[in-house]
């Protein structure tokens, strides 16, 4: 752990840098510009909210929601974190065979490289905050104040995603068909995950083995204090974190030990 925190701290520029760029060059030629990194989610809310609301008839607590936009603010809640998540498990298997060069030619932190995805994806749920925010102060005339923890919620989901991607980008070295693996997964995770309905109003005996998905406590967590304006639990999230800094020391292990082999596999 001692030595992740030195690699990160040493070369935080870089990484800043790399997201910067990675940034400017995903909105360079639009004509919009960074303007769809608002539009898209906004865009999508819409049709997740008419689909569930309208189409299927989604309850919520068993209650038909008769405000159309207070459900669209929970979906929106639960989704903009499973988008946080689902894009660094799509860059993953990606993340190193897409930077060959760094592997061949110069000598290269890559351990830095899940980071830069992280940072790319996170500039985009930190927009979708906004937007969340935004539509509450609209709709409800007012903010809770317990949004200010919502940085905190995100700390579990930042150290698994890293030791995830630093798993996924080691395996996609040498086993390059697991791309198409996880966006598979990333689909069906969308309904495993308690975006579109709360963990309670599945059947009691369904109810630990969906605990057991890493996206639902962060998904409750983040409901609770940028929605219902509530602390979240502290037991789930020490359980959260406990979880993560495991996920988070395996996943840089691994990648440590597998990095030996990508210049000849590349």
């Amino acid at each position: 752990m001692i030595a992740i925190l030195r690699s990160f701290s040493r070369h935080r520029q870089l990484i800043l840098g790399m997201v910067k760029r990675e940034i400017q060059v995903k909105y360079k030629e639009s004509f919009i510009g960074l303007g769809w990194a608002f539009f898209t989610p906004l865009f999508m809310l819409g049709v997740y909210t008419f689909v569930f609301s309208e189409v299927f008839k989604s309850r919520w607590n068993n209650v038909v929601p008769t405000n159309k936009a207070d459900f669209a603010i929970m979906l929106f809640a639960g989704l903009m974190v499973y988008t946080f998540f689902a894009e660094c498990l799509l860059r993953g298997p990606q993340i190193i065979v897409s930077n060959a060069n760094y592997v061949k030619k110069i000598v290269f932190p890559l351990e830095i490289l899940p980071f830069v995805a992280i940072g790319v994806s996170l500039f985009q749920l930190f927009i979708s905050s906004i937007v969340l925010l935004l539509a509450q102060l609209f709709f409800k005339e007012v903010l809770p104040y317990t949004a200010i923890l919502f940085p905190i919620v995100l700390i579990p989901l930042l150290l698994s995603t890293a030791g995830i991607l630093w798993l996924l980008a080691a395996a996609g070295v040498y086993l390059r068909d697991i791309g198409q693996l996880i966006g598979v997964l990333t689909s069906v995770l969308m309904f495993l995950s308690p975006i579109f309905y709360p963990v309670s109003a599945l059947p009691e005996q369904f109810q630990p083995w969906l605990r057991l998905n890493p996206l639902t406590n962060i998904i409750e967590q983040a409901r609770a204090v940028l929605v219902d304006g509530k602390l979240f639990d502290v037991a789930d999230y020490g359980v959260s974190i406990v979880a993560s800094i495991v996920i988070f020391w395996i996943g840089y292990s691994v990648f440590q030990k597998a990095r030996k082999g990508f210049a000849d596999v590349l």
